[in-house]
């Protein structure tokens, strides 16, 4: 994250590779029980697995945000904001 959004979360921590139960989070904010999920073109033939997992994943508490790697790579600020809003309103 850049030097805005870190100041932004002030200090909630995000974790690579977090595990989750039975899954590996792409990245994680245990505090806020918030996952960020980065999905390459090959998830767009899984989206049923996809939400399976996020179902999962949301049944042990935890929101999930999804993003394509494009739209990371295109659009950071957006996606910041995004994640930004998220944590706003969780408190």
């Amino acid at each position: 994250m850049g030097a805005y959004a870190r100041r932004s979360t002030g200090r909630l921590k995000f974790r690579r590779q977090f595990p989750v139960g039975q899954f590996i989070a792409d990245f994680c904010c245990p505090q806020r029980r918030l996952i960020i999920e980065l999905d390459g073109g090959q998830h767009a033939e899984q989206l049923s697995a996809d939400e399976w997992r996020s179902k999962l994943l949301g049944e042990r508490g935890y929101r999930v945000l999804r993003f394509w790697n494009d739209e990371v790579l295109t659009n950071m600020d957006g996606v910041l904001e995004q994640i930004l809003g998220v944590l706003r309103e969780g408190g």
